[in-house]
């Protein structure tokens, strides 16, 4: 009873709207997204898978029931069994544990593509916005260019320029991500260019660079941070499809689009190859999706 009353009254405090100190009202704030989030359960669903998704990229060696590089012949093309839940490949690799260890091969890309392309989208598009003029122009156009490319085509020309490897890779796909950021993080620093509290930092002697990252960067997080988590659906299906076509991880490292690819001649004898990736793909690309549409029902004010 004690435990249960306690509970409570941390739950009412948490509600309530009165604070005595920053830190209660940032915890407010994350217990009611929190809530936000539970009461959406598409958005949660895709929360979770996305969760799981790192445990299992984090756990990989302890959850693979076999080591996914080693072959064995005698067993090639092995249908789903209790020994290979999800069966065997042509080189008689256990596919479930490949597909384990491929979540982490896909886990590092994406997060990888969205390190890099977050600050470099967010300093050209906030610097075009806040200097306007000539600097705009010629920013928003280089962003048109790249824009004016669908972006899987892009990704394939510089991959192919750059040469096979999961290195080029995350390379390939942050050149043809950035282009979307930029032009919502100019959007946005747009809408605060002339504030009140910018034009006083100004007239305070701030320069450019700490009115962007003590301002604009706080107001445009929210909205960068959606952006990006939509993002990664792209980023896991340009990195399968650069694997798919031998441009991405090479072998022998587990990735989701290299196993599709390798199961296309046995996929009317052995399915499984192609399938049981191809499922993965799908399933953690619409939970990316599903997170960032809750997400942004929560982080956006005007849903409030």
């Amino acid at each position: 009873m004690a435990k249960s009353g306690t509970f409570s009254n941390l739950h009412e405090w948490l509600i309530s709207e009165e604070f005595t100190s920053s830190r209660q009202a940032r915890l407010h704030n994350i217990y009611l997204a929190w809530l936000s989030l539970l009461a959406n359960p598409l958005a949660f669903a895709g929360f979770a898978v996305v969760l799981l998704l790192v445990i299992v990229a984090a756990l990989a060696p302890v959850i693979a029931i076999h080591d996914p590089f080693t072959q064995d012949f005698a067993i090639a093309l092995q249908a789903p069994s209790a020994g290979h839940w999800f069966g065997t490949d042509e080189f008689g690799r256990d596919v479930f544990s490949r597909l384990i260890y491929g979540a982490r091969t896909t886990l590092y890309i994406t997060i990888l593509v969205t390190v890099i392309v977050a600050p470099i989208g967010f300093v050209i598009g906030a610097t075009s916005g806040y200097l306007g003029g000539w600097v705009d122009v010629v920013l928003m156009r280089i962003t048109d260019i790249f824009l004016s490319f669908p972006s899987l085509v892009l990704a394939l020309a510089f991959s192919a320029a750059l040469g096979p490897g999961i290195e080029n890779a995350v390379i390939a796909i942050a050149l043809t991500v950035w282009p979307p950021i930029a032009r919502l993080a100019r959007a946005e620093t747009l809408t605060f260019r002339h504030a009140d509290f910018v034009i006083a930092a100004e007239l305070q002697g701030a320069g450019v660079g700490r009115i962007l990252l003590r301002h604009i960067v706080p107001l445009c997080a929210p909205s960068i941070i959606v952006r990006l988590t939509l993002n990664m659906s792209s980023i896991i299906l340009t990195a399968a499809g650069l694997g798919f076509l031998g441009l991405g991880a090479q072998p022998p490292m587990a990735e989701w689009g290299a196993m599709a690819a390798s199961g296309r001649q046995y996929l009317l004898d052995a399915w499984w190859l192609t399938t049981v990736p191809g499922i993965a793909i799908l399933t953690v690309s619409l939970a990316f999706n599903l997170l960032g549409d809750g997400l942004r029902d929560i982080m956006d004010p005007r849903n409030g």
